[in-house]
This record gives structure tokens, sequence and C-alpha cells, in this order.
């Protein structure tokens, strides 16, 4: 214990002194939120470092199981009860948007050699629930620091597009108080992003629609299961694969969305009041800005910016094929 803590205090406590400010800005612009602050502070702290030895096992650290860490902690905010009765109206259109994205994700990946990697990131990005979704996934396919920063860069930029547009476009088009909660939580890829939206929407139209467009949004999150389970199974069958040696379905097992659903469980089981689950699940949140802290930390701000305009393109088609499936869907249910 006395070797870890001399090992990776350095770096911990470095990783949390960028996310206190990062979190903070989150709050003040929730449009960009705390992951993307702290990322950007951390590849600008990195550039001034003269001794970045001394705090690498702390960082990595904190990329690493912190960031599984926070995936665990989400769970506390689903309760599943809550969750499925109120989403499964929308679940066809939450499945057909996921659906697209991960084939558009493909489609990007084959037609521009894109890295892998990036393009499963930006394509569960997109589809499920943004930042979250991504760090739960990296783990599982042994992203590295710089794929996962340039794919929350990625969805950045197409949340805050979406948070600016997206009222003025459903007026546009004609949608109704509940076309665009529906529109927002299945088409806006981050909470902070369709809060934003749902909010601007509700304060033109005088309506209620946040709560219908957080639960579609939280109904999304649960994909995160299935979706981390089967990338893990294909990712360890590969490198078995490419060694010639036997698949092992205990080492590829990404535990943490074990005990992810396991707190889910508990919070729905036992009913969990909100004094209990909203201090976890901001704990969560802040975990996963002091994990984005480290990433930036980890990634080289030059060659993000020189190798970024394949995740962006993957990002727009994405961004739109979900967006016209969902008004599309919405069309064909009678929503619309």
């Amino acid at each position: 214990m006395a070797d870890f803590f001399k090992k990776n205090t350095a770096g911990i406590l470095l990783c949390l002194a960028i996310a206190v400010p990062a979190w903070f800005l989150g709050k003040l612009v929730p449009v960009v939120g705390g992951p993307v602050f702290a990322i950007l502070i951390g590849m600008v702290v990195t550039l001034f470092m003269p001794n970045k030895a001394a705090v690498n096992a702390g960082v990595t650290f904190t990329s690493k199981k912190i960031l599984q860490t926070a995936v665990v902690f989400l769970g506390f905010g689903m309760n599943l009860t809550e969750i499925l009765a109120k989403g499964k109206e929308s679940l066809p259109i939450i499945l057909a948007t996921i659906t697209t994205s991960l084939v558009i994700a493909y489609i990007m990946y084959k037609l521009l050699k894109l890295d892998k990697n990036n393009a499963i990131l930006v394509g569960v990005g997109s589809s499920i629930c943004g930042g979250s979704a991504i760090a739960a996934t990296a783990p599982v396919i042994d992203a590295s620091d710089e794929e996962v920063a340039q794919s929350i860069s990625v969805i950045f930029l197409f949340n805050v597009i979406a948070a600016l547009i997206f009222p003025a476009l459903g007026v546009a088009i004609g949608l109704g108080n509940e076309g665009f909660g529906i529109f927002a939580g299945t088409a806006i890829n981050d909470t902070s992003s369709v809060t934003a939206a749902a909010t601007a929407w509700d304060g033109i139209h005088g309506s209620n629609i946040l709560g219908l467009a957080a639960i579609i949004k939280m109904t999304r999150t649960l994909a995160i299961i299935p979706i981390t389970l089967g990338l893990a199974f294909l990712h360890e069958r590969q490198e078995k694969n490419s060694e010639g040696s036997n698949f092992s379905l205990k080492k590829s097992f990404p535990y943490f969305v074990l005990f992810f659903v396991l707190a889910s469980v508990v919070t729905t089981a036992f009913q969990l009041p909100a004094s209990v689950t909203e201090p976890l699940k901001d704990l969560s949140k802040f975990l996963i800005v002091m994990a984005m802290a480290a990433i930036g930390l980890n990634t080289n701000i030059v060659k993000l910016v020189k190798t970024g305009v394949k995740p962006i393109l993957t990002g727009f088609c994405c961004w739109l094929g979900i967006s016209v499936v969902s008004l599309l869907m919405q069309h064909v249910l009678g929503f619309w």
C-alpha cells in the first residue's frame, strides 16, 4: 500500500487539481461540460511540465481505474423500473438511432480507413450517452488516451451544435412538445446538452418536456450494458485469434460493467431516495472529470489536431444519421 501511494499520489493529485476548476467551469457552462474543460486544461498543462515522469503512474491510474470506478457509480443514478416504465414508448426510436450510429461508424471506418478504436468510440458516444459511453467503452477495447480525448472532443462539438440549433429546428419543422422531448432525448448525445436544449424549448413554449427528454436519455444510457459486453467479447476474441490462442471469456469480461449493473439493481430494488443517489451521481460525474484530466495530460494536442478530420467527419455523419432517423421514426410511430 505504501508503494502504491508513493508511486501514484503525485499524478492523482495533479488530476484532482485540474478536475476541481474544470468541474466548476462545467457548472458555469453546462453545454460544454466539465469533462471537456478537464481535457483542454490537461492538454495545456502537459505542454509546460518539466518532469512528467514523476506523475505518469498516477495519471495512468486515474485514466484507467478511476474512470472505471466512475462508470460503477453512474449505476446508482439508474432506477430501472422508472426508466423502463417511462422510456419504453421511445424504445423503438432509441434502438433505431443506436443501430444507425453504429452502422454509420462502421461504414466510415471502412471508407476513411479510420482507426478502429476511434470509429467505435465515436459511434458509441454518438448513439448512447456521449462521454459516459466513451468512458465505459474505452477500457474494454484498450483505447489510448489520445483516442478517448479525440472522441470526446468530436462528441462535444456536435453536442454544442445540437443544443444551439435543435430548438429552432423543432419549431421550423413543426414538432410539438412531446415530439421535441423525444427528439432531444434520442438525437443529442450528452445529458448536459439534452438538458440545455430541452430547457431552451421549455423557455420558449412554456412547456415542461425536460423530464421526458431526461428519461429517454437515461433509457439510452442502459445500452452501455449490452454494447460494452459485446465489444469485450469481440475484442478479446480478435486478440486471441491474432495470437493463435484460445478465447477467454473470463479475461474479456468487463467486471466494472457488472458492478454498474449491480448498482442499478440496488437502486431499483431498495428504491434508494434522491438524497442517497444524487451525491453518488455527482461523485460519478466528478470522477469522470478527473479521469478526463488524466486523459488530457496524456494527449498530444498537436497530433490531436492533425488527425482530427476523419473522426470529426465520422461524428458528423453519425449525428446527422441519428437526427434524421429519430424524426423519421417519430413520424412512422405517430409521435409527429
